[in-house]
């Protein structure tokens, strides 16, 4: 029997490396998962060491939804894990998950962040942050402050069409709708100090570099400059930036998740509610925030200390649902106003 997955096949698109009679067990899970695996194996091992039941993961870099679906009935897949609220309403859409009632996932995960039919829950949050100068002493900040004259040459962003941007700005266009929208991306536009490219720690390394003044960027990437795990360069990086928790009007700051869904063929059904469950207990949540500067879905889990350094999250209440329903409108707004060109 063989019990593991072949990292090298899944990657190659290959041949499940397990059978699905060796799948049906009743001591273990599988799971197929976008997230590279080391960020979830301290969860994995635990969950392992605590209940015996052995975890099988297989990376997936790209083409999740394309390979459960091709593997039909057959695939040995119990868990898709994934990043995005988007990837998780795809894996929806395409038939491959399935709805889960659980009491211990309704307590845990707040309403916002799951799917009404328990297709899909958030496991962690990441929350999409100011980074600003230290010299500009800003102690707040307003989503639509993006675009104030105020800024004009200051702001530095990634590629408007990135994931992590364009559900900024589908939030947003919920909050105030696409005119308002077009004419926000428009002053966010005017106001680059350089072109939107890059990635989020670029952000705080151009602000070391007096290239802009402000920018947005994810939460977590703050935890791995500020830590040292991206080297000694990306520290100063780090330390370099003043965080602030910035809020739409009348809500809260934008958050977009990790999360998981039972897929729809699972062979080990019951072992995949049952590792969900644990995945949003006290225990996991608090490994969650340790290995990746995430911020726990439930509440009343401590944050690594660099995260908490920010202040209380307050996480904009809008179904995440709802943002996922506006990502293409918000694509094509930030095409019209040519934000990456």
């Amino acid at each position: 029997m063989i019990s593991r997955f072949s990292l090298r096949a899944a990657l190659m698109g290959g041949a499940v490396a397990i059978s699905v009679g060796a799948a049906v067990q009743a001591d273990e899970v599988n799971i197929y998962t976008t997230r590279e695996p080391g960020l979830i194996q301290p969860l994995l091992d635990a969950y392992t060491e605590k209940t015996g039941v052995k975890v099988n993961t297989v990376f997936l870099k790209d083409g999740m939804p394309e390979r459960v679906a091709s593997e039909g009935e057959s695939s040995p897949a119990d868990l898709l894990m994934t990043v995005d609220a988007g990837n998780l309403a795809d894996l929806v859409e395409k038939g491959l998950t399935q709805p889960v009632e659980s009491a211990v996932l309704a307590e845990a995960v707040p309403e916002n962040l799951r799917d009404a039919e328990g297709n899909w829950f958030a496991l962690s949050m990441r929350a999409r942050v100011l980074y600003a100068a230290k010299d500009l002493g800003l102690e707040s900040f307003q989503y639509a402050d993006l675009a104030d004259p105020e800024y004009k040459g200051r702001v530095c962003i990634r590629s408007g069409q990135h994931p992590y941007n364009t559900a900024l700005f589908a939030a947003y266009d919920v909050h105030h709708g696409a005119e308002a929208t077009e004419e926000w991306l428009s002053g966010i536009k005017a106001n680059l100090a350089r072109k939107a490219a890059g990635g989020d720690r670029e952000v705080a390394k151009d602000i070391l570099g007096g290239i802009c003044d402000i920018g947005i960027a994810n939460s977590y990437y703050v935890g791995l400059m500020r830590s040292g795990r991206g080297g000694d360069e990306q520290k100063a990086w780090g330390e370099a930036i003043t965080v602030i928790l910035p809020t739409f009007e009348n809500g809260g700051t934008h958050v977009n998740i990790s999360g998981a869904a039972v897929a729809r063929h699972a062979p080990n059904r019951d072992q995949a509610v049952a590792l969900l469950e644990y995945l949003v207990s006290d225990e996991a949540q608090e490994l969650y925030a340790q290995a990746n500067f995430e911020y726990p879905v439930k509440a009343g889990v401590a944050v690594d200390p660099i995260i908490a350094e920010f202040g209380e999250l307050k996480i904009d209440p809008t179904p995440i649902i709802e943002i996922v329903a506006k990502r293409k409108e918000a694509s094509e707004l930030a095409e019209k106003v040519g934000i990456d060109n």
